[in-house]
């Protein structure tokens, strides 16, 4: 039995990824050994549980409705809902993170509540009020999402700065922005690993050998990883997900970055 889990597991390691509809699965391109940099692992969220009591009171206390680290169709209202206030100034991604936190709390500022940068049912009800329901279209709009504040790594050198929070890819030489482009990432069971890594090799027309479906323009960073184009992403958008790959919708932008990308390349994946 343990043979058997062994080779299964050399297999997932030699393979790259293709769009998945349904989120789930496993690699989908041969990939060479991996470098010696070994990858980080994904971050997860540790922050302690919210407490049942007040230590002072001894009362209750209320579960906030969203918070810091949250991902889902609720959050991706409330951002939605912001916007229209002019409060969130990008595109919902349906993950609660720190700009989504600095953006509820100005609307708290403005209409008099404490100012927690999470989401009570006070604050909800407020935000309702003063907001109509999202459209399909406000929701998962189809315009290019706004970049997010590059990862301090990201700042010397040639770089693939990859954010999951944002959910762009900016090339960036020497800390300036030369293009960027939406990307999306993998599902939570085949998640996009985060760290930073190098441009391993490159493809530009490459095959899943498992899957058997295209993955033209591949840069792959990480044990079969890579940045590349993906038709499902182009038709879909985010309604689904690699199966670790960071997918780009612009063919255009992608088959021009693929050209000044270099093997050895940082990549930087970062929420």
């Amino acid at each position: 039995m343990r043979r058997v889990v062994l080779a299964a597991a050399a297999v997932a390691l030699a393979a790259g990824c293709t769009p998945d509809a349904a989120g789930t699965g496993t690699g989908a391109g041969t990939a060479p050994a991996p470098s010696s940099a070994a990858p980080a692992a994904p971050t997860t969220d540790d922050k302690p549980p919210s407490p049942s009591a007040t230590p002072s009171t001894g009362k209750p206390t209320a579960k906030p409705l969203m918070d810091d680290g949250d991902e889902n169709e609720q959050v991706r209202e409330l951002q939605a809902r912001l916007r229209q206030l002019d409060f969130f100034d990008r595109a919902p991604t349906g993950f609660y993170g720190t700009m989504t936190a600095a953006s509820v709390r100005k609307f708290q500022a403005r209409r008099g509540l404490p100012e927690t940068g999470t989401v009570d049912a006070a604050t909800w009800q407020q935000l309702l009020s003063v907001t109509r329901k999202p459209t399909a279209d406000e929701l998962k709009p189809a315009t290019t999402n706004k970049l997010d504040t590059p990862d301090p790594r990201c700042m010397t050198g040639r770089v693939l700065c990859i954010s999951k929070e944002s959910r762009t890819l900016a090339w960036m030489i020497d800390g300036k922005v030369v293009s960027s482009m939406d990307v999306r990432f993998g599902s939570e069971n085949t998640p996009t690993r985060e760290g930073l890594f190098k441009v391993e090799w490159k493809a530009k027309d490459w095959t899943s050998t498992i899957y058997h479906t295209p993955m033209p323009y591949a840069m792959f960073f990480s044990r079969g990883q890579a940045v590349h184009y993906s038709a499902d992403f182009a038709a879909r958008g985010y309604a689904g997900a690699s199966h670790g790959c960071v997918n780009v919708r612009d063919r255009t932008k992608l088959s021009a970055l693929f050209d000044q990308v270099k093997v050895g390349d940082k990549v930087v994946v970062h929420w």
